[in-house]
């Protein structure tokens, strides 16, 4: 495994668990505790990860990040989809939903 493909694996695994110990990450990986600090360290510039010390301490992911940006389920995509279909003129809803995560609207209202 490459220090990219741990890094992303040690993404994936803060999303699922919402936070963990460098004890337990460094395990985990079979690397050291340092690694994990400094994959962490590169990730915390991209990602909102933060490290704290002491009792409770850990590694944390921000509460409500998801990975990829997947923040609508199968169904309301599918709805969405529907929908555009459906809408014309000043009030169409254009949805483009881009496989496989990627969700992007915009939205022109009629004023009166």
């Amino acid at each position: 495994m490459t220090a990219n493909e741990r890094r992303m694996a040690l993404l994936e695994v803060l999303c699922l668990r919402r936070h963990d110990t460098r004890e337990n990450l460094a395990f985990k990986f079979g690397v050291s505790k340092r690694t994990i600090e400094y994959d962490v360290q590169i990730l915390s510039a991209n990602y909102p990860i933060i490290s704290v010390q002491g009792k409770g301490g850990g590694i944390f992911i921000m509460e409500g990040f998801k990975l990829n940006k997947k923040y609508l389920t199968d169904r309301q995509s599918e709805c969405l989809n529907e929908m555009a279909v459906t809408l014309t003129g000043e009030n169409k809803l254009t949805i483009y939903i881009k496989p496989p995560l990627t969700v992007q609207l915009s939205l022109s209202v009629i004023t009166p």
